[in-house]
C-alpha cells in the first residue's frame, strides 16, 4: 500500500470533486495507516499519526490511533512525543480507559530535564486529565509550582486550575505555593497565579488571607508611572488589573472584613483610571462589578453607579448596553442612585440599536415610581406609539405592570394576562368607575379592532352600565347614552368579523348583565341572546343556552347578577341546576357530576338515592346519545336502592365526541319512556336517562 505524505494527502482530499471521492481517498489512506501501525519497526509513525489527526479534524473516525498515541508518548524522541501528546488531547478523553495508560508516561515526563517535554505533559494533563490522574499527579504539579523556571511555573499554574476544578479537595495542596508566588514582584507570575487563586476561591476550597497582597499589587499598578513593558494605551497591565479585581470580588463577597480592606483601593481605581480609552473602560467596568458585588460603602456604590451613568454617554453601543445591563441588576437595591441618570436612560429609548433600545425600555419601566409616574408615562407612551412591533407587546405589558392605567392604548399588542389584571385594577378603583366606563364606551365607538381594549370595554359596560346610562360623570363632557345606544355598541361587537370568540363572549355576557340594569329593552336582550343559542362557536353557544335558561326557567334569579359577586353566585346556581340535580320524584333522586377529560371526552357520574319507605329492586340506569357520540357505561355499584336513603347507587358514564359534533338543545325521548324520564312498575324501576351532547357537555 502506497502511503502519501501529509501534504499530498491534504492536496488529494481537497481536489476531490464529490463527497464520495473524498471518502474513497480517506479510506485508502486510513487502510495504509492501519497497516503501518501494525509494523513493529516503523520509522514514519509521527507522520502517520499526524495524517490521522487531520482525518479526525475532518470528522472521520480515527479511534484506531489511540494506542499509537500511547506508544508515541512513551517514545524517547521529542518529535514523536509532541505528536503523541497532541493526539492524546484530540483522540482521548477521561471516559476512555486508554487515557489511564498514559498516566505513568506523564509522571515521568513531568520530571524530565527538558522543559519542553515537561510543558507537553502539563498541557495534556490540563486538557484531558481525569479525576484519577489529577489525584495521582497533583504532588508533581505542586513541586513544579515551586520550581525556578517561570515557563514551567506558568504551565503548572494552569494545570493546577484544572486539578482544582476536577477534584476540589486537592485545592488545599496548592495554597502555600499560590501565596508565595503572589508575594513576589513579577508581573508574569501574578498574571498566571491569579486564575489559580480565583479557582480556589470559586470552589470554596479554602479561605486564605491574600487580600492585603492583592491590594498592594493593585495599588502598585494604579499608581505606577509609565512602564513600556506592561503599558497598554496608558494603562499599566490592564489584563492583570482585571484579573485582580475579579479575584477581589470573589474574596469580598459576603465578607465584611475583606470588603472594608479593599474599599479605599476601589475608590482610587475608580477615580484615577482614564475612561476615554477602551482598556480604561474595561478596568472601570470590572471595578464597578466588584463594588456592587461586595459589602461596599454607600458612597462607593454611588460612585460605581455614576461610572455606569458615564458609560451611557459613550458613543460605543456595546458600552451603553453593558451599562444598562448592570444598572438593571442593581435598580432594586440602589434605586435612588440609578434615578439620577433617568434622563440619560430615557434618551436611550431613541437609540437605533434594537438591543440597546430593549435594555433602555426594561430599565425605564423599572424606574417608574409614584413621584415620577406622570413624566415617565409621557415618555413611555411616546415610545409605545413609535416603537418596533417586536417591542410593542413588551412595552405595553410593562407600562401596565408599572400600574399605569394608560396600558389600554396598546390595543391588541398586550399579553393575555393584561386584560384580567386591568379589570381587577378598575374594580379596585371605585372612584373611577363612572369615568372609566364613559371613556371606554367612547373608545369602543371609535375602534373595535383592538381586541384587548374591546374586552375591557365590554366588561365595564356590562358591570357599570347603570353609571353609563346616568350620564352625569363630572370628569368628562356630558353625553347622554340611551339603552339602545349601549346595546347597539355591544351588538356591533358581536356581529363584527374582527371580534375573536373570546371578545364575543365578553360582549354576550355584558349584554346579559345589562338586562338587570335597564327596564325597557329586556325583550331585545332576550332576542340577542337567543340568536347565539345555535352559534357554531361552542363556548359562545354554551353561554347563550345558559342565559336563555335564566330567562325561561329562572328569571327570578337574574337580578343576582347586579355585580361580579352576584354573577359568580348565579353561575354557581346554573351549574347546580344544569349538572347536579337530574331527577327527583317519588322519593327517587338522581344527581349527575361531570368532569371534562379532554376536548372531546367527558366522564359523567350518576348517583341515585331512595328516600321513600319502600326498597327498590332491579334498579338500572340507561343512557341514550346521538350516533356521533361514543357511549361507555361502566358497571353500577349495585342494583337496589334501600329505603330512607341508607345507601346509594353510583354509575360512571364515559362519553367521547371524536368529531366534535355540536348539538342544540332538544328533548330526545326513548321508546317506552313515560312521565318524563321514569317508568314505574310496582317496586321495580327502570330509569331511562337521555343525555344530550354539547361541547362542553350540558345536560338538560
Amino acid at each position: 500500500i502506497v502511503v502519501l505524505p501529509l501534504q499530498e494527502m491534504i492536496r488529494a482530499i481537497r481536489s476531490a470533486r464529490t463527497q464520495c471521492e473524498e471518502r474513497g481517498v480517506i479510506q485508502r489512506e486510513c487502510a495504509a495507516i492501519r497497516a503501518q501501525f501494525r509494523q513493529a519497526d516503523n520509522g514514519g509513525r509521527s507522520h502517520n499519526l499526524a495524517k490521522l489527526l487531520y482525518v479526525h479534524m475532518l470528522g472521520y473516525p480515527a479511534h484506531f490511533g489511540q494506542m499509537e498515541c500511547v506508544r508515541m508518548i512513551a517514545s524517547p524522541r521529542y518529535s514523536e512525543k509532541r505528536v503523541g501528546y497532541l493526539g492524546a488531547m484530540m483522540l482521548l478523553d477521561e471516559k476512555q480507559d486508554a487515557s489511564l495508560l498514559i498516566t505513568n508516561s506523564i509522571k515521568n515526563d513531568l520530571s524530565h530535564s527538558n522543559q519542553y517535554v515537561q510543558s507537553l505533559a502539563l498541557c495534556t494533563l490540563a486538557c484531558m486529565g481525569s479525576a484519577e490522574m489529577c489525584r495521582d499527579l497533583a504532588p508533581e504539579i505542586d513541586r513544579l509550582l515551586r520550581a525556578s523556571n517561570s515557563y514551567i511555573k506558568k504551565k503548572a499554574a494552569l494545570c493546577a486550575v484544572h486539578i482544582v476544578r476536577k477534584v476540589h479537595e486537592l485545592g488545599e495542596l496548592f495554597v502555600p505555593a499560590a501565596r508565595s508566588l503572589l508575594s513576589e514582584k513579577n508581573h508574569g507570575k501574578w498574571t498566571y497565579m491569579t486564575p489559580t487563586c480565583e479557582c480556589l476561591c470559586v470552589y470554596d476550597v479554602v479561605c486564605f488571607q491574600t487580600v492585603p497582597d492583592l491590594v498592594q499589587i493593585m495599588k502598585g499598578l494604579v499608581l505606577s508611572g509609565y512602564s513600556p513593558e506592561h503599558d497598554v494605551a496608558g494603562i499599566s497591565d490592564p489584563f492583570l488589573q482585571v484579573r485582580i479585581l475579579r479575584l477581589l470580588r470573589i474574596l469580598g463577597r459576603n465578607n465584611e472584613g475583606a470588603s472594608d480592606s479593599m474599599n479605599d483601593l476601589l475608590a482610587q481605581v475608580a477615580t484615577n483610571t482614564d475612561s476615554t480609552k477602551t482598556v480604561g473602560n474595561a478596568v472601570l467596568y470590572e471595578t464597578v462589578l466588584t463594588v456592587l458585588d461586595i459589602k461596599s460603602e454607600s458612597g462607593l456604590r454611588v460612585l460605581a453607579v455614576n461610572i455606569l451613568g458615564r458609560f451611557l454617554l459613550n458613543n460605543d453601543r456595546n458600552i451603553r448596553y453593558i451599562a444598562m445591563t448592570s444598572l438593571q441588576k442593581i435598580v432594586g437595591t440602589d434605586h435612588n442612585a440609578v434615578q439620577r441618570h433617568r434622563g440619560t436612560i430615557v434618551d436611550c429609548l431613541k437609540d437605533q440599536d434594537a438591543s440597546v433600545k430593549r435594555r433602555a425600555l426594561e430599565l425605564s419601566l423599572a424606574l417608574v415610581s409614584a413621584s415620577n409616574i406622570r413624566s415617565m408615562m409621557k415618555e413611555l407612551l411616546l415610545f409605545l406609539s413609535s416603537c418596533p412591533p417586536e417591542l410593542r407587546a413588551h412595552a405595553a405589558s410593562g407600562i401596565f405592570n408599572a400600574r399605569a392605567r394608560t396600558a389600554m392604548h396598546a390595543g391588541g399588542d398586550v399579553r393575555d394576562e393584561t386584560v384580567p389584571n386591568l379589570i381587577q385594577l378598575i374594580t379596585n378603583a371605585s372612584e373611577l368607575h363612572c369615568y372609566t366606563v364613559h371613556k371606554l364606551y367612547r373608545a369602543l365607538l371609535l375602534d373595535i379592532s383592538q381586541q384587548s381594549l374591546v374586552q375591557v370595554a365590554c366588561w365595564c359596560i356590562g358591570e357599570y352600565g347603570d353609571l353609563l346610562l346616568k350620564g352625569d360623570c363630572q370628569e368628562t363632557e356630558p353625553v347622554q347614552v340611551t339603552e339602545d345606544d349601549a346595546l347597539d355598541a355591544l351588538e356591533t361587537v358581536l356581529q363584527s368579523h374582527m371580534s375573536s370568540p373570546a371578545t364575543r363572549g365578553f360582549a354576550l355576557t355584558a349584554t346579559m348583565k345589562l338586562s338587570t340594569r335597564i327596564t325597557d329593552n329586556v325583550d331585545r336582550i332576550r332576542s340577542i341572546v337567543s340568536i347565539y343559542g345555535s352559534c357554531i362557536d361552542v363556548e359562545l353557544q354554551q353561554r347563550a343556552v345558559e342565559y336563555n335558561a335564566l330567562f325561561r326557567k329562572y328569571d327570578h334569579m337574574r337580578y343576582a347578577m347586579k355585580r361580579s359577586t352576584g354573577l359568580i353566585y348565579c353561575v354557581s346556581v346554573l351549574v347546580e341546576l344544569f349538572l347536579l340535580l337530574a331527577y327527583d320524584k317519588g322519593g327517587v333522586t338522581l344527581t349527575l357530576s361531570c368532569e371534562k377529560q379532554s376536548d372531546t371526552g367527558l366522564t359523567v357520574t350518576l348517583t341515585a338515592s331512595n328516600s321513600s319507605d319502600s326498597d327498590l329492586s332491579s334498579f338500572t340506569l340507561q343512557a341514550a346519545v346521538p350516533k356521533s357520540v361514543q357511549l361507555h357505561m361502566k358497571a353500577p355499584s349495585g342494583d337496589s336502592l334501600p329505603a330512607r336513603g341508607t345507601a346509594k347507587v353510583t354509575q360512571m358514564v364515559v362519553l367521547n365526541n371524536p368529531n366534535k359534533v355540536g348539538y342544540t338543545h332538544t328533548h330526545t325521548h326513548v321508546s317506552g319512556v313515560k312521565d318524563g324520564y321514569i317508568w314505574e312498575i310496582g317496586t321495580q324501576v327502570s330509569l331511562h336517562f337521555v343525555i344530550v351532547w354539547n361541547i362542553p357537555l350540558i345536560i338538560y
